[in-house]
């Protein structure tokens, strides 16, 4: 019994010998990856192509934001030019209704409507003779007081003048001025 035993102990050996000698040797054939038909399948999208996506999208994306700005400042032009032309049809009215306010401001400060009111609704008649007193300040008055003085003396002067000449000359005078009125 014991040599059978033996056997099956170097059965064993040999066995697992074997299974390492074959796992230790090189493959009966080979395997290369990215071969094949179906490898453009198993690849996937290629990183060129969706370079090119990207590129398009953001493309897309950027004239639908151009296009976006380009309504909305022209929204905004459209809405600033409607004020503008409520603006002025404000100022024409507000301009309209200035010069009514004048007018009538005008017809109301007239001094013949001032006159009849005053005459239909307080019994006021207009006066027959106007008195008016003149108030002066001190200097007006010194300088009037100092040009009577200088009138006066300029008079006195002349009235010496005229008191020297001869009585011929004053008749000679009176003459050419007869003469003048004659003619």
């Amino acid at each position: 019994m014991n040599t059978f035993n033996a056997e099956a102990l170097e059965y064993e050996e040999l066995y697992e010998n074997r299974t390492q000698r074959a796992l230790d040797a090189e493959p009966r054939f080979e395997v290369v990856t990215g071969g094949g038909l179906d490898a453009r399948a198993r690849a996937g999208v290629s990183s060129q192509f969706l370079a090119r996506v990207k590129m398009v999208v953001a493309g897309a994306v950027l004239i639908f934001a151009l296009g976006s700005m380009r309504v909305a400042l022209t929204s905004l032009t459209v809405s600033q030019l409607t004020s503008n032309a409520q603006m002025r049809e404000q100022i024409t009215s507000y301009e309209t209704s200035n010069d009514n306010l004048r007018v009538e401001r005008s017809l109301m400060a007239s001094a013949t409507r001032i006159d009849r009111i005053a005459a239909q609704n307080y019994g006021m008649v207009n006066a027959a003779s106007y008195d008016v007193i003149v108030l002066e300040t001190e200097e007006e008055a010194s300088a009037e007081e100092v040009a009577e003085a200088d009138a006066a003396a300029d008079e006195e002067a002349e009235a010496a003048v005229e008191a020297e000449a001869p009585a011929a000359d004053h008749n000679s005078t009176l003459d050419t001025t007869q003469l003048a009125a004659d003619l």
